[in-house]
């Protein structure tokens, strides 16, 4: 619940009329007179203090008066305080507070309709929005506001947003929901695994690549089948196309019919781009379980997420392939595809920046599904939850084989990540903004979420252990799309390289190789296990629940230190098999299962095997270990030492170094901007087994290496890492960490 709103001027007892007002505090800058408009209505004089002593960076209103040009509109449940810090933080630019004594009744019916209807007045200066924030006073005299700066068109389209309940998520297309292939594309892999199998003498791999040639050939055959006939055989029955209408987008074009197949029992559909031009078919395979997926986005009729895609792909393939997606338009509707769907040229890199062009949502409030975090900006790749890439033809049974999808993973990441932002948002954000007077400080606002607390991304500087082949890339990307359906000759021996750099081969595997969101994994050729991010760990340990027909507890609570951590146990049928410790509930309860997790994996391994995320372990190693995930929280709320990986030996019940790191990196936290984001990197070097492993663990702060550790143990190379970052905030002269730190006060 949030705390009760403070009244409005007028409603302690205190008229609103009185000699003066609330008065600066001493030492604060001077004020300056300025007139106040409502569009071409005088509301009188309002002396302006700029936040900053000094008036740092000037007052932000043009011909030094202030002309209010609209309302913002209403929020239901959301002050305007707390919508601009989520979009702008810390944005406050001045305060204002009238000089006229009793004040102007026009100026008065406007600070009341801001404060009781939780709308701000809205003063455009260029491509920015000034918005005033009517706030309560101690004194309780005279109408005062704050006004704080956005982006012009953000404020109003989080309002809806938050109101809602609502964030954003943005899609990527190839081997991340589909993989398409033309007739060519088709020949291309056959042609290179052919290849491939003529210089290959292990019979295991040989096999592999034969079987994966076989799917290749089988759909190339109902793909030629389609461009001749405009049927296909599936299984004995001849199946004809259907005439699917796109619809119109935004500004008007012609109706057009494309023929397509759907064949659900394969999770596949043949279509064509241009309906004029056979060579434009294309044979598609849809990721399995996208219906859950697509049925959680949209639940009752209520969107939970505003949907978006990011594509390296050509603008017409994208929207067909979206199209198959989503025929009835219900997570994206026909008048927003033009600005919903983002297609970057291929080379570049994707920015929710860009995404967010139309300024429809902030990059805080969004979350990326796609199966390569580099091609992501370094800022955006917090909010990234990378799965691993779908591979129909080299493992046609991975998908299917773990009890838990990957797009299953990806809903329920989805669902934890909303979860958590609205839990801070509505106990934390909001809470704190309705404390908040006139006379209160820019240091006083409160921390604002960001999906990227809520999620573990993956570090994707892993660097192979040998030289071996990898698998084809499966689908088309980028350029390729373009040329293929454009009709342009094109080698696909000139990419090979560059798209096979990202995927390596574990020197140990005896299957064949395939990338996930934890680095390489080894799978069959019929199926096999996928990686899973920590993030999903509660989920993997209901579903061991559910498997044993045991029931699975979380029980929470909060310690009476100053630290006031969070303490989450596991009871497995009412046995306590592991504990979790966090700044907050949700990473208390996802170390919890972690742990839990390790301490059934001796008991109840063999009832187990199926399920996604429980792999067997080499007790030498931790599974951490190189495994690409950063455990990346930002120094403002989670304490990313809390975070205790896979594999670890340290006991929670017994942790004076536990203690002693949280201490050290609520320091950390106290040095840093809300906004940056603390990581600490796994280096683990691989030794001979003779020799013990040691662990390598780095601190950074916006890729500057602030710390190193290395121990033996993996709990004492990250103290000894945190301490020395401590060390080095607490010293630096360097700009280029200063600038991410908290001004001294």
């Amino acid at each position: 619940m949030a705390a009760p709103r403070p009244p409005p001027p007028g409603a302690l007892g205190v008229g609103v009329g009185g000699s003066g007002g609330a008065a600066p505090a001493a030492g604060a800058p001077a004020g300056v007179s300025m007139r106040m408009f409502h569009g071409e209505v005088y509301l009188g004089e309002m002396e302006v203090f700029p936040m900053k002593q000094g008036g740092e960076g000037g007052l932000p209103f043009p011909s030094n008066e202030i002309r209010v040009s609209r309302l913002s509109p209403a929020s239901e449940r959301c002050p305007p305080l707390a919508i601009l810090q989520t979009i702008a933080p810390f944005s406050v630019r001045c305060k204002l507070q009238t000089k006229l004594t009793p004040p102007n009744p026009s100026l008065q019916r406007l600070y009341l309709t801001c404060f009781n209807e939780f709308k701000s007045a809205v003063v455009v200066v260029g491509d920015e929005e000034l918005h005033l924030v009517a706030m309560p006073t101690k004194s309780g005299k005279v109408p005062c506001f704050w006004c704080c700066s956005a982006r012009s068109g953000l404020y109003a389209a989080s309002v809806g947003m938050l109101n809602l309940r609502c964030l954003a998520i943005v899609f990527d297309l190839d081997e991340t929901l589909i993989v398409a292939n033309t007739m060519k594309s088709f020949e291309d892999r056959i042609e290179m695994l052919s290849r491939r199998m003529d210089v290959e003498d292990d019979p295991i791999r040989i096999a592999g690549m034969s079987a994966e040639i076989k799917r290749y050939i089988e759909d190339k055959e109902l793909l030629k089948e389609f461009i001749d006939t405009d049927t296909v055989t599936d299984n004995g029955k001849i199946v004809g196309t259907q005439k699917e209408e796109v619809q119109p987008m935004s500004g008007g074009q012609e109706r057009v019919l494309r023929p397509v197949i759907r064949l659900p029992d394969r999770n596949a559909i043949l279509t064509r781009i241009n309906p004029e031009i056979r060579d434009t078919s294309v044979f598609v395979k849809l990721r399995p379980a996208w219906e859950e997926l697509r049925s959680y986005l949209t639940a009752k009729g209520r969107k939970r997420f505003e949907v978006y895609v990011c594509t390296m792909a050509e603008r017409d393939y994208a929207l067909e392939m979206w199209r198959l997606l989503d025929p009835e338009g219900n997570l994206i509707s026909p008048q927003q595809l033009s600005e919903r769907i983002n297609c970057v040229k291929s080379g570049s890199r994707k920015s929710l920046q860009n995404v967010f062009r139309d300024r429809g949502c902030h990059p805080k409030m969004a979350m990326v599904i796609d199966d390569r975090l580099n091609v992501w900006d370094d800022k955006d790749q917090h909010r990234v939850h990378v799965v691993p890439a779908y591979t129909p033809y080299y493992a046609p049974q991975a998908e299917m084989a773990n009890a838990v999808p990957v797009l299953c993973v990806a809903r329920n990441v989805a669902c934890n990540v909303r979860g958590g932002f609205f839990r801070e948002f509505d106990e934390n954000l909001l809470r704190k903004v309705f404390e908040l007077y006139y006379e209160n400080g820019l240091l006083d606002l409160p921390y604002a979420p960001d999906v990227g607390d809520y999620l573990v991304c993956e570090d994707t500087n892993f660097v192979p252990a040998n030289k071996d082949q990898a698998p084809i890339p499966e689908g088309m990307r980028g350029t390729e799309v373009e040329k293929r359906l454009n009709g342009q000759s094109y080698r696909w021996e000139q990419r090979e390289g560059q798209q096979m750099s990202s995927l390596t081969r574990s020197p140990d595997d005896e299957g064949m190789p395939i990338r996930g969101t934890g680095g390489v994994r080894t799978i069959q050729p019929n199926g096999g296990s996928l990686a899973i991010t920590p993030s999903v760990y509660v989920t993997v340990l209901q579903e061991i629940g559910r498997l044993c027909d045991s029931k699975v507890e979380f029980r929470s609570t909060v310690s009476n230190g100053k630290s006031m951590l969070f303490s989450v146990e596991v009871l497995f049928s009412n046995e306590k098999i592991g504990i979790g410790i966090g700044k907050t509930r949700d990473e208390a309860q996802v170390q919890a299962a972690e742990k839990a997790l390790q301490n059934l994996e001796s008991s109840y391994l063999s009832s187990v095997a199926p399920v996604a995320g429980v792999p067997k372990k080499d007790s030498r190693k931790s599974p951490g270990s190189g495994n690409g995930f950063l455990e990346d929280a930002p120094c403002s709320e989670n304490d990313i030492s809390m975070r205790e990986p896979s594999g670890s030996t340290l006991k929670l019940d017994d942790s004076n170094n536990m203690d002693k790191l949280s201490s050290i990196m609520s320091l950390i936290r106290e040095h840093c901007l809300e906004d940056q984001h603390v990581v600490f990197r796994d280096q683990v070097q691989n030794s001979s087994p003779a020799r013990n492993e040691e662990y390598h663990f780095q601190v950074e702060l916006a890729g500057l290496i602030l710390g190193r550790g290395v121990s033996s143990d993996r709990e004492a190379a990250k103290l000894l890492a945190a301490e020395e970052a401590l060390k080095t905030l607490k010293s630096t002269t360097d700009p280029q960490i200063k600038k991410y730190l908290r001004p001294v006060r």
